[in-house]
């Protein structure tokens, strides 16, 4: 459903430390408008579509939630995205709680067998997990992914921590913090999938790419893409052009 996000001001710029925090809250008009402007679009190359419940749907009914953007998305979506690692949307992360995630991806992977059979063409599932999670917590979430045949995951999502950033004007706003700033805990987060996972399931890494030595150094973690947002806001697409002239890059 359409929903407004949280209250202004809700994005930061920590200009100094190539970082921004935000707690935007998944403001959007809803999956039926993101379906509407898919199909007007003139976009042809690799579409993701990430998902997420809506603020106010409580956890024991998110998978209601989930089903209904992907019964909608999935035939226009290249690959879809399951958010259950955002920290700006109340009790999100508690998705990521065994129990819980078992539950949600038990029913995502029966709608994706469904849809794959409605409309002739398999969309791949992966999910965006937090930078913010403790072996223990890694360990169980790696073994569900393996259970319920996960196509992707994510690593990482913006974090909480302050690491690094505690001087910075504007540091103490609520939200998630992405940037530079967050590159050396998501991409342990994503080397400690990779091991895990034992190169089962592909990975995506994502966490304050800010360079070219940044995103060969998630491929080196494990990640088979990267995903970058915050250091297109400090470099713009002057670093995708930096990142794919890499002589690494050219080589592999």
């Amino acid at each position: 459903r359409p929903q407004p996000g949280n209250p202004r001001p809700r994005l930061f710029r920590l200009k100094k430390a190539q970082a921004i925090i935000n707690r935007m809250g998944f403001n959007n008009k809803g999956i039926d408008v993101l379906v509407a402007n898919v199909k007007r679009a003139r976009y042809r190359g690799i579409l993701g579509i990430n998902i997420g419940k809506n603020f106010d749907t409580p956890n024991e009914k998110a998978v209601d939630d989930y089903l209904a953007c992907m019964q909608k998305a999935y035939a226009l979506a290249s690959y879809i995205v399951i958010n259950i690692s955002s920290p700006n949307t109340k009790g999100l992360r508690e998705l990521q709680n065994i129990d819980e995630l078992d539950r949600l991806l038990t029913a995502i992977k029966e709608q994706q067998l469904a849809l794959q059979k409605l409309h002739q063409k398999y969309v791949p599932v992966a999910v965006k997990v937090a930078p913010d999670l403790d072996h223990d917590q890694l360990e169980a979430m790696a073994n569900a992914f393996l259970k319920h045949e996960v196509d992707g995951v994510i690593a990482t999502n913006t974090t909480i921590a302050r690491t690094g950033v505690e001087q910075h004007s504007g540091s103490r706003e609520t939200g998630g913090l992405s940037g530079a700033p967050l590159f050396a805990a998501s991409t342990n987060i994503l080397r400690q999938f990779n091991d895990a996972l034992s190169a089962k399931i592909p990975l995506i890494g994502a966490g304050g790419v800010c360079s070219a030595g940044d995103a060969r150094a998630k491929f080196e973690a494990g990640a088979q893409l990267v995903q970058l947002y915050t250091g297109l806001i400090y470099r713009g697409p002057q670093l995708v052009r930096d990142i794919v002239q890499n002589e690494h890059f050219k080589r592999n």
